[in-house]
C-alpha cells in the first residue's frame, strides 16, 4: 500500500493507483535517453520512485530513484552514467514491499551466468510463499518487494542457459505479472498466463522496444507491433526476436480497470482504444442510469472521457465546472501539517460561473472510501449548484485488487460496506448511479459480461478472482504482508 507519508494528504489515499509502468529498449545508442522519455509517458502509472539499468557491452549500470522521472533523469549527468545500446526502466508506485530505496525497481544482480535487471508491473500472489522457501535455502533477501523473487529463482535454477533458467522460473509464479529483464546479450519481455497487465511489443528504427502502454511508443515515435500474448515470453538478441510460450494456454482475463481508469487515455490497449471506451462507458451510463439536469461536469482528468459520453447520450450541455491545478504534486505538503486539510481544494476548484444555480451531474470513474467525492460534492454546492448528481463510470468497488494495484483493504472500500442509497447520503449528493457490470462489459465491445468464463478479471467489481491468492491465506501471511506493506516497520 502507499505509504502515508509520501501522500499529498488524505485525499491521495481515496484514489486507486497501478503499481508501475515498464519500459525497455535493446540497440540503440541513446538508449538510456530513450527509456527516460518512455518512462515520462508512463509516469501516470508510478509516480513515487523510479530505475533505469543499461548495458554498454562490457559492465552493467544503476540508477535508481525516489521521486517523478524529471526529478532525476533529465540530469544529463545521471544519463551519462547511464550507458550502453540496451536499458530497461520502471517507475512505481509503492503497494507490494512498501515505499524506501530499497524497493525501487529494476532489481539487479549478478548471478553466475552474468548480470540480470527486472522490472515488474503487476503482483505475484504467491511471492511470500515462494521466498519462505528460497530463505530456508539460504537465499537473502536485500528487498521487501515480490519482484526480487524472481531474481532469486533464476539464480537458483539448475537449467544451464538463462532462457530455460527464466523459463522454469516464471513458472513458479502465480499472480500478474508483466515484465521486462536485461542480460549482457538479451532483453527478455513476460506477460502471465492470463494477460492480467499490458505489455507491448514496438519498434524504432529496427531496436526493439518493450512497454507498457502505446503512448510511450508515441512519445519517441516508435511504431506499434502488437501486444505481447497471454502467457508469452519474447526473448530479443541482436540476431532478432523469438517468442516462447512457457505456460499451459489459458483463457486471457484483462484487467478491466484498465480501460476505466489506468491506462492513458491516448494508448490502445488490447486492441482497444482507451479513450474510445471511455466515451462508451459514459454513454452507457447514460442509457442505464440517466437524470434530468443542465449541465455534466467531469471529475478531472479521469473522469472527462466518460462525461463527454454521457454528454452525448443526454443531450446534456458538457461544461469544465471543475479546473484542476495540475502544479500540485503528491509531496507537495506532508500529512503531518495543518495546511492539508485544505484537502481537494489544493488540486481541484469549482468554476462558479459555470455551476451557479445549475442542476449539476458530476462524472468520476470510481469511488474508493468516498471521501474526496464527499468534498468535490461540497465544493460544487457552495459554488451555488442547484442539485448535485453523481455518475461512476464504473461498477461499484467492493473487493480489493491484488494483482498490482494500491487499493484499501475491504473494509475501507465505501461499497464493501454500504448500499448505493447509504452512498448517496454519505457523499450528500441529490441521486447517485454506478454502471453496471454489463454495462462496462459492453461499452468495451462484449455482449455482457460471461458468468461462467468471464472475459476480463473484474474481481474489485466482483470479488472473484481468478488465480488463488496463496500469500493472503492463514493469519501468518496476513500479518507479514501487513509488515511489508508498510516497509517492515
Amino acid at each position: 500500500m502507499v505509504d502515508a507519508a509520501a501522500s499529498l494528504s488524505t485525499e491521495a489515499d481515496d484514489h486507486f493507483h497501478d503499481e508501475c509502468g515498464v519500459f525497455g529498449i535493446f540497440g540503440r545508442q541513446d538508449a538510456a535517453a530513450i527509456v527516460t522519455l518512455g518512462l515520462h509517458a508512463l509516469q501516470h502509472r508510478g509516480q513515487e520512485a523510479a530505475g533505469i539499468v543499461s548495458y554498454d557491452g562490457s559492465q552493467f549500470h544503476v540508477e535508481r530513484h525516489v521521486g517523478l522521472i524529471g526529478d532525476t533523469f533529465t540530469k544529463q549527468s545521471v544519463i551519462d552514467r547511464l550507458q550502453g545500446t540496451r536499458a530497461i526502466g520502471h517507475t512505481r508506485y509503492a503497494t507490494t514491499g512498501g515505499a524506501g530505496l530499497r524497493n525501487v525497481q529494476p532489481f539487479f544482480a549478478e548471478l553466475s551466468t552474468g548480470g540480470l535487471a527486472v522490472a515488474h508491473n503487476g503482483n505475484i500472489t504467491n511471492a511470500l510463499t515462494v521466498q519462505r522457501t528460497l530463505q530456508k535455502q539460504g537465499s537473502i533477501f536485500s528487498s521487501t518487494s515480490d519482484t526480487e523473487t524472481i531474481l532469486h529463482l533464476v539464480a537458483t535454477s539448475k537449467e544451464r542457459d538463462i532462457n530455460s533458467r527464466f523459463i522454469e522460473a516464471i513458472r513458479q509464479l502465480e499472480g500478474a505479472f508483466s515484465l521486462v529483464a536485461l542480460t549482457s546479450k538479451k532483453m527478455i519481455g513476460v506477460r502471465d498466463p492470463l494477460g492480467i497487465r499490458p505489455l507491448v511489443l514496438g519498434d524504432l528504427d529496427g531496436s526493439w522496444i518493450l512497454a507498457s502502454e502505446t503512448c510511450a511508443l508515441d512519445i519517441i515515435g516508435a511504431r506499434f507491433v502488437r501486444d505481447l500474448k497471454p502467457g508469452e515470453m519474447v526473448v530479443v538478441t541482436s540476431k532478432g526476436i523469438e517468442s516462447h510460450f512457457p505456460f499451459e494456454p489459458q483463457k486471457s482475463r484483462f484487467c478491466i480497470f484498465e480501460y476505466v481508469y489506468f491506462a492513458r487515455p491516448d494508448s490502445s490497449v488490447e486492441g482497444r482504444n482507451v479513450y474510445d471506451i471511455r466515451k462508451n462507458i459514459g454513454a452507457e451510463l447514460a442509457r442505464e442510469s440517466p437524470v434530468e439536469a443542465d449541465i455534466v461536469v467531469p471529475v478531472p482528468d479521469s473522469g472527462t472521457p466518460a462525461a463527454i459520453g454521457f454528454s452525448q447520450e443526454a443531450g446534456i450541455p458538457f461544461e469544465l465546472g471543475i479546473i484542476r491545478n495540475h502544479y500540485v504534486g503528491r509531496t507537495f505538503i506532508s500529512p503531518g501539517d495543518s495546511i492539508r486539510h485544505m484537502g481537494v481544494k489544493l488540486k481541484h476548484n469549482a468554476n462558479r460561473r459555470m455551476i451557479e444555480g445549475k442542476r449539476v451531474v458530476l462524472v468520476d470513474d470510481s469511488i474508493v472510501r468516498g471521501t474526496t467525492s464527499q468534498k468535490i460534492v461540497q465544493m460544487v454546492r457552495d459554488a451555488g449548484a442547484k442539485e448535485v448528481h453523481m455518475r461512476i463510470a464504473s461498477p461499484p468497488t467492493r473487493a480489493s485488487c491484488f494483482y498490482g494495484v494500491d487499493t484499501p483493504e475491504k473494509a475501507k472500500l465505501l461499497a464493501s460496506r454500504m448500499s448505493i442509497e447509504e452512498m448517496a447520503d454519505f457523499i450528500r449528493v441529490d441521486s447517485l448511479g454506478f454502471l453496471t457490470i454489463d454495462g462496462l462489459y459492453r461499452a468495451v465491445g462484449e455482449a455482457g459480461r460471461n458468468e461462467e468464463q468471464p472475459q476480463f478479471c473484474d474481481a474489485c467489481f466482483t470479488d472473484q478472482y481468478p488465480t488463488r491468492l496463496l500469500d493472503h491465506e492463514g493469519a501468518d501471511n496476513v500479518r507479514t504482508l501487513s509488515l511489508l506493506a508498510t516497509g517492515g516497520q
